[in-house]
């Protein structure tokens, strides 16, 4: 597979100079992904939600790369309140259940103040 750079559309990977992931040999990495909406430029208040919504982002991106959940062997969370990491279990669960990949939890300010989680993943590309 060649190098593959995804956008998430956010105007955030141009002023800065990344990309929401890069699919490059037989890995994908997804970094930096938040809670927000890009269709609605919208992050609600709430951690679970938040979190969703950033699967959801990562969801995206791997497909776009030819991956999936069931290819992921590497997430890293990061927290804004180490409180929140918990509240969001049932959630990492029903995307990760039966992958199980290797995870660690941080707990870091974030970038903005909205934002409450901020997830990355590797995975394995192609289909499983």
């Amino acid at each position: 597979m060649q190098r593959k750079l995804i956008s998430s559309g956010s105007d955030f990977e141009e002023k800065i100079g990344y990309s929401r992931a890069v699919a490059d040999g037989d890995y994908v990495f997804v970094a930096g992904t938040t809670g927000y909406d890009y269709r609605a430029m919208t992050i609600s208040d709430d951690v679970v939600a938040q979190a969703e919504q950033c699967l959801r982002n990562i969801g995206e991106a791997l497909a776009e790369a030819g991956s999936g959940f069931d290819r992921v062997v590497r997430v890293n969370y990061i927290f804004a309140a180490r409180e929140d990491f918990p509240r969001c279990w049932h959630v990492f669960r029903k995307y990760f259940g039966e992958s199980r990949p290797a995870s660690t939890m941080l707990v870091a300010g974030l970038a903005d103040e909205k934002m409450k989680v901020e997830i990355e993943v590797t995975a394995r590309a192609g289909r499983a």
